[in-house]
């Protein structure tokens, strides 16, 4: 896919465009950590810049400095060519700024129109109920939700539309400067594709986007210009259509990624896992397929599709209401305690809820699973604790020097490292995984790969749930499409081309989904 027509309308004048946004020589320490070192950055009225670079190179810091949540220490920053000072966020919002955060803002118990207004300065005390609904229903169709009743709770919300009123949100203070940070981490290809297609409607109206992504095909669809962030450096922005994959990859890694896939292994002829006949809450038909030692079996699908569904029955996180699940020729019984004693291991899609524990080292959090191996009488022995934490951390490239570091300070592509990791000191037969490099950057992601096939290698059998066509393309051995609480063709990866795997896990043709 091109350029959007937004970018193209750009490209053609984006040279004489005047500069929204101007920043120049910015800089912030944390304690010994500068996080932003001399950073320069600027953007344009109608333009959608990327900000790209690995997980800590800067970008963050840069987004929570413009919507005033971080005071720097040096630096100046112009909006439409007036010296500005954006903290705090009051300073921030009041100069046009506004960020669609990772984690969504909106209140979940209440509805719709009245999110649309919370936190506005200017909102009234009191709203008359037909009043604040018109309003909304006007906001709503800016994002394509026109079709939503502005009394629905949020709570009842898809996770695209949760993402869409989030948008929404900002256009009630009429924001020029848009900061969208991963707005499309958690959603499936069609609902990508509603929220670009509304963002590149909002720069078309001249509003100024900063676009960050670990998604690299979003760059190249949507962004008109580059902007790579690497150890607290900013780079000089690139026009989006002079530099390819590779040229974003070796500018934000600082050398070049030969592989982002490792090479597939034999996978032998011995069956680990055996599904007969798998029902469970969300499934509307019964599931059956059989994953080898060494094998990498994906579950595609969007949201609801059942291939979530499929992987938390199996962990024993719903319940199981028929078939049979065989683990090396033994019948495994329902249960979350059972899967575990069994020898299966699960890895949430959602680290901070429930993969790791942020407040903790990375130390605690690895021995979590395994803590009665390395204990006697329940005492915990700490030496064999910390030994056992230093060989999971050498395999999957986490800095054993950092073992007593709080999980919750990390890189998301760390955080998701130790996620995975704390199960191998279980020593298990099966990993289920759920979106491995969700929110990963480039160069862990790459790490990830590399450590689940290793594991591979050594007669692990693994099977991923992953919405992103190209890891299950790229990173899978066997396929299996899952639509509408169905499974609806299993075949080996090379059976398989992206193209084909986007139309059958949407049901549609290739061109209607784009």
């Amino acid at each position: 896919m091109g350029p959007s027509d937004t970018s193209i309308d750009f490209a053609a004048n984006g040279s004489e465009a005047p500069l929204r946004l101007k920043v120049r020589g910015l800089s912030k320490h944390f304690g010994s950590v500068q996080a932003l070192d001399s950073v320069d950055f600027e953007l344009r009225g109608g333009e959608i810049m990327a900000l790209l670079g690995e997980n800590g190179a800067g970008k963050s810091t840069l987004v929570k400095t413009l919507a005033g949540l971080v005071d720097p220490d040096a630096g100046s920053i112009e909006v439409d060519g007036v010296p500005v000072s954006l903290f705090p966020s009051s300073r921030s919002q009041a100069a046009g700024v506004a960020v669609v955060h990772q984690e969504y803002c909106s209140v979940p118990t209440m509805t719709v129109a009245e999110n649309l207004v919370l936190g506005q300065n200017q909102a009234p005390r009191l709203w008359n109920p037909r009043e604040l609904n018109r309003r909304a229903r006007t906001l709503l169709a800016g994002v394509g939700l026109d079709h939503l009743d502005p009394r629905t709770r949020v709570e009842q919300l898809s996770v695209a539309e949760m993402q869409l009123l989030e948008i929404a949100r900002l256009l009630v203070r009429d924001a020029r400067i848009l900061i969208f940070d991963e707005p499309t981490a958690a959603l499936t290809d069609r609902e990508i594709e509603r929220v670009l297609a509304v963002i590149r409607r909002l720069a078309a109206e001249g509003r100024s986007i900063v676009y960050v992504t670990h998604r690299l095909d979003e760059v190249f669809r949507l962004t008109d210009r580059v902007t790579v962030f690497r150890n607290g450096r900013s780079q000089p922005a690139i026009d989006t259509r002079d530099i390819d994959v590779d040229g974003v990859i070796k500018l934000m890694l600082g050398r070049d990624l030969l592989t982002m896939f490792p090479a597939r292994g034999d996978t032998g002829n011995t069956t680990v896992l055996e599904v007969d006949g798998l029902r469970a809450p969300g499934l509307v038909s019964p599931v059956s397929f059989r994953v080898r030692a060494g094998e990498i079996v994906g579950l595609a699908g969007q949201l609801g599709s059942g291939a979530s569904v499929v992987i938390q029955t199996l962990a024993g996180r719903l319940p199981r209401t028929a078939g049979r699940v065989v683990l090396e020729g033994q019948a495994i019984r329902a249960g979350q305690a059972a899967a575990l004693r069994a020898g299966i291991s699960y890895c949430s899609s959602d680290r901070k809820s429930d993969g790791i524990f942020g407040g903790r080292s990375i130390r605690e959090n690895l021995s979590s699973p395994w803590l009665r191996r390395v204990s006697t009488r329940k005492w915990i022995s700490s030496r064999r604790e910390r030994q056992q934490a230093i060989e999971i951390a050498d395999r999957f490239a986490i800095d054993a020097k950092r073992l007593g570091t709080q999980v919750g300070t990390l890189s998301g592509g760390n955080q998701q490292k130790v996620a995975v990791g704390k199960w191998l000191g279980s020593n298990p037969k099966v990993m289920l995984v759920e979106e491995p490099t969700r929110g990963v950057d480039i160069g862990a992601r790459a790490e990830i790969y590399q450590s689940l096939r290793d594991l591979c290698s050594a007669g692990l059998a693994i099977v991923v749930v992953s919405s992103d066509t190209a890891e299950v393309i790229g990173f899978c051995d066997t396929i299996a499409t899952f639509y509408r609480g169905s499974l609806t063709s299993i075949r080996p990866h090379t059976e398989w081309t992206e193209a084909e795997l986007t139309r059958e896990v949407m049901h549609t043709s290739v061109e209607a989904a784009s």
